[in-house]
């Protein structure tokens, strides 16, 4: 969870470098919530017929979204990448993949031009 609450308090930081551990626990609690998000509005019975998404789970898509997009620049940054390269993601049908291959990858180890190593201190 503090992985959680580490990228909320970073949510406009786009700068540095983030371990894959990081970013996959994000990701992890980020479905988790919106999952529950979604079982809420499917209760509440505020889920739009026409486009299948509720007022719970949109609203907290859109809030969550700045703090992904940030958590996932500094991920590219660990593995020496620009921030630049997030807009692989609207490329169709390979772009997607590509990313989720680059979030995959070890950080370079050592500083890199991004920052600091995020597992030196370990």
């Amino acid at each position: 969870m503090n992985w959680f609450i580490d990228a909320l308090k970073n949510a406009v930081n786009f700068s540095g470098r983030a371990r894959r551990k990081a970013y996959w626990m994000f990701v992890l609690f980020y479905v988790i919530f919106a999952f529950v998000a979604g079982v809420l509005d499917g209760i509440l019975g505020t889920v739009n017929p026409k486009t299948g998404m509720g007022v719970i789970g949109g609203l907290y898509i859109f809030l969550m979204l700045l703090p992904l997009i940030a958590l996932s620049i500094r991920r590219l940054h660990d593995t020496d990448r620009s921030g630049w390269w997030f807009l692989i993601n609207f490329v169709p049908l390979i772009g997607g993949l590509v990313f989720f291959v680059f979030t995959l990858l070890e950080g370079t180890r050592g500083d890199n031009r991004f920052g600091p190593d995020p597992k030196a201190g370990e």
